[in-house]
């Protein structure tokens, strides 16, 4: 355990985010992504900040490690691939459907268990292929469903309820919350329901980065160990093929990366340098640029992450500029010109 009195609850306010992001088209500044950016060094303390670290906001899927290593340290007994798919924002591939109906075969239960909302897959090609098939959404096709199959496989070891294991009050609910402020070092500011049906937790992005560190640089073997050692060993079962946060992880060794819908990037290295990004308006196409300069400005070689500097803009189907995170992300600062 990290403290046992964790600091006050972040506070609750409009955040003062920065530009993080330019979409250059033809050498002019035609667009600005808003959002907040904190670089943790290896000893844990902040090396860079932009924008607004400390108020609180929602991790939304970027919380999946922490709720993982709470399920492992109540007793639920995965590692490989199944623990990566319990902490995963998965694509709806066969493998994450077959995954999620082995944690439930393992737990003696079935997909009429789970209380996760019925979605199509994540992956727009494996979702337009299921419309082709004429396949309707499912419990176990939506993105979180490794997570909740894991979740009730806890509650069940554990004695606890399985109808209402969503509930915020729930025995398993209220261990996990105990285990995000245990790793992020802070009160939970606010509690609400995420898409999936399962309580979200309100803390902060210094907080997230915080904790991400704490579980990539924990002793082998520990569940914030093996929860790092199973979603780098099997990033695409904790996301899916094509994925970008699946690519990261393969360029840079030793990173343990996640995503959250809204904007959110975590990624955190063995020695405990981290970085988290929030993009204001939840723009996707930010996202991995934003986190690509963040992690260079941690010391990650720039070598590795020349693949996610930002995406094309096109003109007449031809490439005329692309999303870059702003200068201030440089590791040296350049004069101020696209």
């Amino acid at each position: 355990m990290y403290s046992s009195s964790p600091a006050d609850a972040p506070i609750v306010r409009e955040p003062l985010h920065a530009p993080v992001a330019h979409l250059i088209r033809g050498g002019v500044v035609e667009g600005i992504h808003y959002g907040s950016v904190v670089v943790l060094g290896a000893h844990g303390r902040v090396e860079f900040q932009l924008g607004d670290i400390e108020a609180a906001f929602y991790p939304r899927s970027a919380v999946k490690p922490l709720q993982a290593v709470a399920m492992l340290r109540a007793g639920l007994p995965l590692d490989g691939e199944l623990l990566s798919l319990a902490a995963a924002s998965h694509s709806g591939e066969e493998r994450h459907l077959a995954g999620t109906r082995r944690i439930l075969e393992l737990a003696g239960l079935t997909e009429d268990d789970l209380r996760n909302v019925p979605d199509m897959p994540f992956d727009p090609a494996v979702r337009d292929a299921w419309v082709r098939e004429g396949r309707m959404p499912s419990r176990l096709a939506q993105n979180c469903s490794g997570k909740h199959a894991a979740m009730l496989w806890t509650a069940k070891l554990n004695g606890w309820s399985l109808e209402d294991y969503l509930d915020p009050k729930h025995p398993l609910q209220q261990a996990i919350e105990e285990i995000v402020e245990d790793l992020t070092g802070q009160r939970v500011a606010r509690v609400t329901v995420d898409g999936c049906g399962a309580p979200l937790f309100s803390i902060s992005l210094h907080g997230l980065a915080r904790a991400l560190s704490r579980i990539t640089s924990a002793a082998p073997g520990t569940p914030e160990a093996r929860v790092a050692d199973a979603m780098r060993a099997h990033a695409e079962m904790a996301s899916g093929a094509g994925r970008d946060v699946a690519a990261l992880m393969r360029a840079v060794p030793g990173l343990l990366a996640k995503d959250g819908f809204e904007g959110v990037q975590v990624a955190a290295l063995p020695d405990g340098r981290a970085i988290a990004v929030k993009i204001a308006d939840g723009a996707n196409r930010a996202r991995i640029p934003v986190a690509a300069a963040a992690l260079v400005r941690a010391g990650v070689d720039p070598e590795l992450l020349t693949e996610f500097a930002g995406e094309p803009l096109l003109g007449g189907g031809e490439p005329v500029g692309r999303v870059r995170a702003v200068r201030a992300l440089d590791p040296v600062e350049l004069p101020a010109c696209a």
